[in-house]
């Protein structure tokens, strides 16, 4: 299940997100906003980074103008690890290096195609452990209130 949620500003951009969902064949629950009447970014942030970090959802995309405010809303949400993304590149490193488990991009930023190609690639990209998973670790210590200086 992926966790899907905008903003008013990232509306016009979820179907597009929404069909590269079906065309993979993923099942997901969309934390809204359905409307254009201007929302609080960090409300609909923080309803999908909660459905992730409770496992109810494998992964999440969230969608605001920029990508930045939501996913700075996601990543207050304990257990997440969101990456503002408007490249392929950074989508498949994020998910290979960091195991990102969100998405965030801004519907003013990115076309419907580009974002389109970077849905794909989040979803399709597999950690790759290794190395990446004691960095990982880090991150989630990090995320527990730990410090990692020694």
């Amino acid at each position: 299940m992926i966790a899907i949620a905008c903003d008013h500003a990232g509306i016009d951009l979820k179907p597009h997100v929404i069909a590269v969902l079906e065309e993979l064949g993923l099942p997901y629950q969309d934390f809204g906003t359905n409307t254009h009447d201007s929302v609080d970014y960090p409300v609909y942030g923080e309803k999908a980074a909660l459905a992730v970090a409770s496992g109810a959802c494998e992964l999440g995309i969230v969608l605001c103008g920029t990508g930045v405010g939501i996913g700075i809303a996601a990543n207050k949400v304990h257990g997440v690890r969101c990456v503002m993304c408007s490249d392929c590149y950074s989508a498949l490193m994020s998910r290979e290096h960091n195991d990102a488990n969100m998405l965030a991009m801004g519907a003013r930023v990115v076309g419907s195609e580009v974002a389109k190609m970077i849905v794909r690639t989040f979803l399709t990209g597999q950690f790759n452990g290794d190395r990446h998973a004691r960095r990982v670790g880090q991150l989630m210590a990090l995320d527990a209130g730990e410090t990692l200086q020694k």
